[in-house]
């Protein structure tokens, strides 16, 4: 059976992993018109990969399956996609045919990406009060 704390875990993981989230759309965003980066190549856009995974709780594991699970960022993947390229013979980033290769990074999109996070946050967040809410009923019942 799951507790308080448990519920509240669950919460939390899923804060968690959209900070994550809200982060690397902002360093997407900041880096929107970087052609250079220590590798040589322009920025490319970096997605967070979420993973479920089962709850372990002290009465009896949960697997990922069972609808009871926690929220995981497994890794941070590179988006493959090309970039953009625009036409700047005066730019030093050109190459031989005077293109520049922009990030793959799409503002709008990623605003799009920003505000889904920002809604899921505050959909967990308001999980959280609900399970605050809930254990301060049953803790008034046995007064």
């Amino acid at each position: 059976m799951l507790g308080v704390f448990s519920a509240l875990e669950i919460s939390a993981s899923g804060l968690g992993a959209e900070r994550v989230r809200m982060n690397t759309i902002a360093s997407n965003l900041a880096n929107v018109h970087t052609t250079k980066t220590a590798a040589g190549g322009p920025f490319k856009r970096l997605d967070p990969i979420f993973e479920a995974v089962g709850l372990q709780s002290t009465d009896e594991p949960y697997s990922a399956d069972s609808g009871v699970s926690l929220v995981n960022v497994s890794r941070i993947a590179e988006d493959k996609r090309p970039g953009t390229m625009v036409y700047e013979p005066g730019n030093p980033d050109a190459n031989a045919g005077g293109y520049v290769e922009y990030p793959n990074v799409n503002a709008v999109e990623e605003m799009v990406n920003m505000i889904t996070a920002s809604r899921a946050y505050e959909a967990g967040i308001t999980s959280i009060d609900s399970v605050k809410q809930m254990a301060h009923s049953a803790l008034s019942i046995a007064k």
